[in-house]
């Protein structure tokens, strides 16, 4: 951490070379975490009270937890190439995971040749799901490991035991929760005698079926009525909610309309199992972090691509702007210098956009021009921002959203009521849409300007589109 003359405590260096210059000791070694498809209620120190996530706890233990910290797309490609950038998927044409044009000059400017301009050692492990010619070498990385699940935590722990020379950023990108994804997938093609989906995916299959797996000693009935997580209070479809999310075919169509509550709830155990899976597989990436002595310079973020609907709505899967495939952990841990224990439920953070900035906050390098995110790290320092955001965008692949400190507002695609609305704090489950209500008439019309603005910032041609029908 920067505490000299030649940068403030929160400042910026005036160029990378300076910070490059300085004592590898001065500067914060950097572990960013990440998990595939865990939304943010996905841990015990979140509350929920039907899995254990001993690793997350620890970091959220000692350092801030942010509870309204969202994607900037919830799908795995838009909100990876998002992170590695620095900018929302918008600027790239990008709305799923799908081809997407990164410029030349955007890559020479991605997280890792940022810091590796700056003299850390930049080094990767793990998922990375990007569009081409975005790969771990022309982002700026050594690759340590394509694996996703425990050879990538041995893969960081072996890093981790080498002797470093510099500062290092080291990124860990593991799978898990994200296999959940297969229950339903199989589940509809079984159901309507179809080829199976994604069949070269044995691995992933065979972690389902050990999530999904009956203790041993309980009954069916017992598993499913006791020991199974309970239908959250909002599995029920949102009331007068947009047409376009009546209109979703496949298996996420077919598992709305068909599945019982016995399929939500083992849907919900098994979710729950492979988030505590892949806990236990960063617990040993942090155990030699402590083992090594590292931890006591080592900045640790924890986040997640996206979340997974988790029957929320009726829906599993994910690019809802809803809580539960929006909204993300987002912790920041280094024991000795953030606060222990805190959690932030007043600022609203872009989990993608905001990575670079923080991260580079914190090595004391100044980030690329030009990028809409902003760093946390005061808010880390004191629990406050001098003109903090009033606002985040979201963007899903159809639909935009808005999310503000007490609303969130969408604009969905297609035919048909295409605008939903909720008072989040009276409504904190999206139960009931407001935007067909003459009360909120000038609320949805306030929604309508900022999202519209907020298009027109990002460059967004898009939503930019899909709003001016409004």
């Amino acid at each position: 951490m920067w505490n000299g003359t030649k940068v403030g405590r929160r400042g910026f260096l005036g160029a990378a070379a300076a910070a490059a210059a300085q004592p590898a000791a001065e500067r914060p070694n950097i572990l960013y975490i990440m998990t595939d498809q865990q939304h943010a209620g996905m841990m015990s120190c979140a509350g929920n009270p039907w899995l254990r996530t001993p690793a997350m706890d620890s970091l959220a233990a000692s350092g801030v937890r942010f509870e309204l910290a969202y994607s900037s797309n919830p799908v795995c490609m838009p909100a990876r190439t998002s992170m590695m950038t620095g900018h929302y998927p918008s600027r790239f044409d990008m709305r799923s995971n799908g081809p997407a044009k990164v410029p030349k000059e955007t890559l020479a400017n991605s997280l890792g040749q940022v810091f590796r301009r700056a003299n850390y050692r930049t080094v990767f492990g793990g998922k990375t799901h990007w569009p081409e010619p975005m790969n771990p070498q022309t982002v700026g990385f050594e690759y340590i490991t394509r694996d996703e699940r425990d050879g990538l935590a041995g893969a960081c722990a072996a890093f981790l035991r080498e002797k470093q020379e510099r500062p290092f950023l080291l990124v860990a990108s593991f799978i898990n929760p994200h296999d959940i994804c297969y229950m339903a997938i199989d589940a509809y093609t079984k159901a309507n005698q179809l080829p199976a989906m994604y069949p070269q995916s044995r691995v992933e299959r065979q972690c389902v079926a050990e999530a999904s797996r009956r203790p041993a000693g309980a009954s069916e009935e017992e598993f499913i009525r006791k020991l199974c997580p309970p239908l959250p209070a909002n599995h029920a479809p949102t009331a007068d909610e947009p047409a376009a999310l009546g209109r979703y075919g496949g298996f996420r169509g077919w598992a709305r309309k068909n599945w019982k509550e016995e399929d939500w709830r083992l849907h919900r155990w098994a979710y729950c199992r492979l988030t505590e899976r892949v806990d236990a597989e960063i617990g040993r990436v942090l155990a030699a972090l402590r083992e090594t002595g590292l931890d006591r310079n080592t900045l640790v973020l924890f986040s997640s691509d996206h979340g997974d609907m988790d029957s929320a709505h009726g829906f599993e899967h994910k690019s809802l702007p809803f809580e539960e495939s929006a909204r993300v952990p987002f912790i920041l841990s280094w024991p000795g210098r953030t606060p222990a224990g805190r959690v932030d439920r007043k600022h609203l953070v872009s989990s993608c956009v905001d990575l670079m900035p923080t991260l580079c906050d914190y090595a004391g390098i100044r980030p690329p021009e030009g990028l809409p995110g902003r760093s946390v790290r005061r808010i880390v320092e004191t629990g406050s921002a001098p003109a903090w955001r009033e606002d985040v965008a979201i963007e899903c692949s159809d639909s935009r959203c808005l999310r503000t400190k007490r609303y969130k507002y969408s604009v969905f695609a297609g035919p048909g009521s295409q605008e939903l609305l909720v008072d989040m704090e009276k409504d904190p489950g999206e139960t009931v849409n407001l935007a067909g209500h003459k009360k909120y008439g000038a609320v949805l019309a306030d929604h309508r300007r900022r999202l519209r603005e907020r298009i027109r910032e990002l460059g967004d041609a898009w939503g930019g589109e899909l709003t001016s029908r409004l």
